[in-house]
């Protein structure tokens, strides 16, 4: 059974950009999220997948993709909730593993987060100084979430959410 086991944190400034690659655009949209399950039809570099993903236990949950025809993405796009997520993710090696780090566009503008894959739920790893709160397990974070609730309408963000950590 495939898994995802991710945390989430957000980016509190550029130190990070003298170590990561070039990037990458993303477009992405949900056609669904039940609260138990999502659908989401991404485009990469003229690749499109499809990607089922359950709601998460923890930081841990079940993810199914699969490549699919542009053309098949673009009409599955016109067909999406909410608006297109669109970001640029630059990947960076962090001991052993990798930092995806997401600068979004379009309506989530301002938003920097940085995401990383794990081999088990209690894997450590020293946190880099650009790095502010965990937020994997605050929806509002999610993509599906950003595409319905943009993070342009959300005001400031409080204190506590661009504090740093110096260890996971």
């Amino acid at each position: 059974m495939p898994f995802e086991i991710e945390r989430k944190f957000l980016v509190v400034n550029d130190g990070w950009r003298a170590e990561a690659d070039g990037g990458s655009m993303i477009r992405q949209a949900y056609l669904a999220n039940t609260g138990k399950l999502s659908l989401r039809i991404r485009t990469r570099e003229n690749k499109a997948t499809l990607t089922l993903k359950s709601a998460g236990v923890g930081i841990r949950r079940q993810e199914f993709e699969y490549d699919i025809p542009l053309d098949h993405a673009a009409a599955l796009m016109a067909l999406r909730e909410g608006s297109v997520i669109e970001k640029r993710r630059h990947l960076l090696p962090w001991h052993g593993l990798i930092l995806e780090i997401d600068v979004f566009h379009g309506d989530n503008e301002g938003l920097v987060v940085a995401e990383i894959e794990l081999p088990h739920e209690d894997h450590r790893f020293p946190l880099p100084s650009w790095i502010g709160a965990d937020v994997s397990g605050d929806p509002r974070y999610s993509n599906a979430s950003l595409c319905k609730r943009p993070f342009s309408r959300w005001g400031a963000l409080p204190a506590w959410e661009s504090s740093s950590n110096p260890e996971i």
